[in-house]
């Protein structure tokens, strides 16, 4: 496990202390070097006195598989010095984007190639799902937080040609670990409690590209987004609010059947029964997506509207998920379905 110092590491550690096949290695990072993890995760008790590694290919040797939930441009490096029988998932962006402009132009590090794409209920052209992709994979780049939420939110509609990919417009809030554990004083909580607050507008948000790139394999045609995040008074969690104009002659009633049929067979999906929307409080601590859609005739446009936890399905429930599969085992192995409440 690199990155074990984060929230993304401590969540993805969290998890695996309850996997019956996934036995725990090293755990590393640079800063926390040295120090017990109970230092920085005191809720990881069993591994408390687990003493934090330097990050490197030698104290990660020997190792079946392999966690980074490093920042991004720092994965890339790493997974080449790791031998290729080794699974290794990318928590980080370093190997989500197809295409290098995309890369370039909202990231400041060189473009390192494309991994198999980690998220497995993603459906594609004629209702192929992403997963399977993943079987026997041995590099894997698991997804962003928000294009999790945001892509199965309104990717049914585009694989049943219901939406029209020039007009998306999608508006998604986030908790405040989304921003990574470093101290910002933009985070205080004397500055977040009590407040919202738009970030990465007008196009800047390095979700958009890879959210563009799963919409995109959705509809089999270039899809592009609108995208604003912003910052919501909560720890963890993300809540998407998806918008799509419906295709001329489309038919409405034919909206909630489609995502019914992506869905149905999904253990961490759930279509919630109409009129009940999600929120973000019921899929805290689960590996488990909360979707609703309904059309607003009146404009003509579908709203689909997920909720996920963003340490968890949105990063280390998925990465968890994706190790599964790649490795032979069921893929729910581990992972909780049920959310915490209150």
């Amino acid at each position: 496990m690199a990155g074990a110092s984060g929230y993304a590491g401590g969540e993805i550690l969290r998890l695996l202390l309850g996997h019956p096949q996934i036995q725990i290695g090293a755990v590393t990072a640079d800063s926390s070097a040295g120090k017990r993890l109970g230092e920085v995760h005191p809720n990881l008790v069993p591994l408390g006195e687990r003493v934090i590694e330097p990050t490197n290919p030698d104290t990660l040797a020997g190792h079946d598989l392999v966690f980074l939930a490093l920042p991004h441009g720092a994965s890339a490096a790493l997974a080449a010095q790791l031998p290729d029988g080794v699974i290794v998932l990318d928590c980080g962006a370093d190997f989500r984007l197809v295409d290098e402009a995309a890369w370039t132009t909202f990231y400041d590090t060189p473009y390192a190639g494309q991994w198999p794409y980690g998220l497995p209920e993603l459906p594609g052209v004629a209702g192929a799902k992403a997963r399977t992709a993943l079987t026997g994979a041995t590099r894997i780049a698991v997804p962003g937080c928000y294009p999790t939420a945001c892509s199965l939110a309104l990717a049914p509609g585009f694989t049943a040609g219901l939406l029209d990919p020039t007009d998306v417009v999608i508006v998604a809030a986030s908790g405040t670990s989304g921003a990574g554990k470093s101290l910002k004083p933009h985070l205080l909580s004397a500055e977040v409690m009590g407040a919202m607050s738009p970030y990465g507008v007008g196009g800047v948000h390095r979700h958009t590209p890879e959210i563009e790139q799963n919409l995109t394999a959705a509809a089999g045609s270039p899809v592009t987004v609108s995208f604003t995040p912003t910052l919501a008074p909560m720890s963890r969690g993300i809540l998407a609010t998806c918008t799509a104009r419906l295709l001329s002659g489309a038919d409405p009633a034919a909206v909630r059947a489609a995502w019914e049929a992506a869905y149905a067979d999904e253990a961490f999906v759930h279509l919630l029964a109409p009129g009940v929307w999600p929120r973000t409080a019921d899929v805290l601590g689960s590996n488990s997506v909360h979707i609703q859609v309904t059309v607003d005739e009146r404009v003509g446009r579908v709203i689909a509207v997920a909720a996920v936890d963003n340490l968890a399905k949105g990063t280390a429930g998925g990465a968890i998920q994706c190790a599964n599969i790649a490795l032979g085992l069921p893929e729910t192995t581990g992972l909780p379905v049920a959310g915490v409440a209150p």
